[in-house]
């Protein structure tokens, strides 16, 4: 019996100091942040800046995903520009159409052998 009263009275002492030292701990806080809306103001920040859906660190992943997605945008419209004017080119000259079909297909004329010389450094 004594040694589970010595138990009890033990953590009692131990809940005890825990209270004098978050008591310690209160009065050690200015007063100005003792203020009820002082502290929903910080408190409403916190949530605002970490655990809503449209948190600063989201806005931040978004701004990043825009501006990766104004690089693929400027790549794409270089790329179809590129494009146009080959096409165009293709359209209007047969020598070209020619030059096209033998780069990009590999086709060939029947008295002509094709070799293919492939860069190391491309295929890293």
């Amino acid at each position: 019996m004594s040694e589970i009263k010595e138990k009890e009275e033990t953590k009692l002492k131990f809940i005890k100091d825990i209270i004098i030292r978050l008591k310690e701990l209160w009065d050690k806080i200015p007063d100005f942040f003792k203020n009820k809306y002082i502290i929903t103001f910080i408190v409403f920040f916190i949530w605002i800046f970490l655990f809503d859906p449209n948190n600063m660190i989201e806005r931040f992943k978004g701004y990043m995903k825009i501006g990766e997605l104004e690089d693929e945008k400027q790549y794409f419209e270089e790329k179809i520009q590129k494009d146009s004017l080959q096409l165009k080119e293709i359209k209007t000259d047969k020598e070209a159409v020619e030059k096209y079909a033998r780069e990009k297909y590999y086709m060939k004329k029947k008295n002509e052998d094709i070799f293919i010389i492939v860069d190391e450094d491309e295929n890293k």
